[in-house]
């Protein structure tokens, strides 16, 4: 009797070893995962700011809870399941999905360009006057434009959807970056890191996105305190949010760019196209042996810049097609 009881509490503390043991490797591996995935992490807190500019300040923090939980639902319902299933069944499928979220990035990205240099902020609905002119097309736009100011709920329902669409891409790069860095793990350790990466990811890009588009908030407050070194902060903390701000809205165009580029260069490369990524890769290479202790930097910095104009150039192409040819249509009909 004692026996049995003792060879059971044997078995139990073995299921505790193994249960702590995978514990440790989840943990292990969870930590692989969301290092291998901070770079895109960077780009989310830098694209996001740009969304919640010119919007009441009372409303950005819910704004900015509604574009996290979209991102949740993003890498939870739609990246994870399906990442899991194309990992176990279609692996070959995973690097041309994810090249067409590199051109969509692309687009938004170089359309972002298109409007500033051509003083257009249709976007998207560019090029649907039919046989009309311009004149029609701006008219339209300001109708648009007023309609959204006297509906601020449609506008924030409007800013939530772009964000979300656009958070899909980098999740999907994110979750794709952390599943290769676990795909020789088990099944249920690779969903339970994912899901763990998605939670951490995601709480980490929004609440620093919070905290820059609150932070002249904060700097009222510390200009009304009675330290006079406290409140010089925070009055150089007001002024200076709206450059950082508008810098941020920049670096996210040019995130889009550099995130989407990548991946077209990487995904090509891994299809077995090697001339585009090769010639960036030895550039970084050159660039990293000639400069030293820099050379790290640097060199990151070279394929960055080629990966944004690659970027550029695709989003070109595709603004090409979707805005000029259909405008060209329309006229010559």
């Amino acid at each position: 009797m004692s026996g049995g009881l003792f060879a059971l509490l044997d078995d139990v503390a073995a299921l505790v070893r193994m249960s702590a043991a995978s514990i440790d490797d989840v943990a292990a591996a969870t930590g692989r995962a969301s290092a291998k995935a901070a770079g895109v992490v960077v780009d989310d807190a830098a694209v996001t700011p740009r969304y919640v500019q010119g919007i009441e300040p009372k409303r950005e923090l819910s704004i900015i809870w509604r574009i996290a939980k979209g991102s949740i639902r993003n890498k939870l319902l739609f990246i994870l399941p399906i990442a899991l299933l194309l990992s176990a069944f279609l692996p070959w499928l995973l690097t041309p999905i994810l090249m067409l979220g590199g051109a969509y990035l692309s687009y938004e990205g170089a359309e972002k360009v298109w409007e500033k240099v051509s003083g257009h902020g249709g976007g998207h609905g560019a090029g649907h006057g039919g046989g009309q002119g311009a004149e029609d097309d701006d008219g339209g736009a300001a109708a648009t434009e007023a309609a959204a100011a006297q509906d601020p709920a449609e506008r924030e329902k409007g800013i939530v959807a772009a964000a979300v669409r656009t958070d899909l891409i980098l999740s999907a790069e994110i979750m794709v970056i952390a599943l290769n860095e676990v795909d020789t793990e088990p099944v249920w350790e690779q969903a339970i890191i994912l899901a763990v990466v998605a939670f951490f990811i995601t709480a980490v890009v929004y609440g620093a996105v919070a905290l820059i588009v609150k932070m002249d908030d904060i700097g009222l407050a510390l200009a009304q305190r009675s330290s006079s070194g406290v409140a010089a902060f925070g009055r150089g903390l007001v002024k200076a949010m709206p450059v950082v701000l508008s810098t941020l809205a920049t670096v996210g165009v040019v995130a889009m760019l550099w995130v989407g580029g990548h991946i077209l260069l990487v995904g090509a490369d891994e299809l077995g196209w090697h001339g585009p990524y090769g010639l960036v890769h030895h550039a970084e290479e050159a660039v990293h042996q000639a400069t030293g202790a820099l050379g790290g930097v640097l060199g990151w910095l070279t394929n960055t810049a080629f990966s944004a104009v690659a970027g550029a150039l695709v989003g070109a192409v595709i603004i090409l097609i979707t805005h000029l040819v259909p405008k060209r249509g329309a006229k010559s009909h």
